[in-house]
């Protein structure tokens, strides 16, 4: 799960992440924002209405849901759940509330926080996206530092000043969450049967 103000880069790690790390979806959020320039229904976002969005959430299809930056966001309950009933991992792109709604459902989560390498990197990425109005570049800055402030709450803290670096942390991330010991729990199972049946067949033999 990634986090991390406006500007931080997540929107290009995580299409570089899903390219280069297999059985690993991507949790389409639903939002009530209109979309960007160059971006597609169903693949950035689920672009609604609040009409839309209110049902949704009478409906309890959100695993989390958060209003940001005066836009509402929420996460599929059921996208979530399907790609791991699938044996997936299945990874979100949430705001700092979101994350802790999914910690406080779904304690095994892992929560990374991707940061800017400093406010003046950010301001200049931000202005230089050309994607929002002066007003809305300074409402995401004022809300950057309290988003910043709470990077203590989660797993993993990655400064991206380098993507093919950040992109490096965040590949060894998943790659060592799926080698901890209760994702492998089947596998050593199969691993200390095949030896045991091996004793047994020897003491056959013998």
């Amino acid at each position: 799960m990634l986090s991390g103000p406006s500007g931080a880069g997540k929107s290009t790690l995580v299409r570089r992440l899903l390219a280069s790390i297999p059985d690993l979806d991507f949790s389409v959020s639903w939002t009530t924002r209109p979309p960007r320039a160059g971006e597609k229904e169903g693949l950035d976002y689920h672009f609604v209405d609040d009409a839309e969005f209110d049902r949704g959430e009478k409906a309890g299809e959100f695993l989390e849901w958060a209003r940001v930056h005066g836009r509402r966001y929420g996460t599929s309950a059921r996208d979530v759940e399907k790609s791991l009933a699938s044996g997936r991992d299945i990874l979100l792109d949430v705001d700092t509330q979101g994350a802790r709604s999914v910690r406080a459902r779904r304690p095994d989560a892992v929560l990374v926080f991707i940061l800017p390498p400093g406010k003046d990197a950010l301001v200049s990425r931000l202005r230089g996206r050309k994607l929002e109005t002066a007003d809305e570049v300074e409402k995401r800055l004022r809300n950057a530092l309290g988003e910043i402030r709470q990077g203590d709450a989660y797993d993993y803290l990655i400064v991206n000043d380098d993507v093919d670096r950040a992109l490096a942390a965040l590949q060894a991330i998943v790659v060592a969450h799926r080698a901890r010991a209760p994702r492998q729990a089947g596998a050593w199972r199969r691993i200390v049967e095949s030896f045991e049946a091996g004793q047994i067949n020897a003491q056959e033999k013998a």
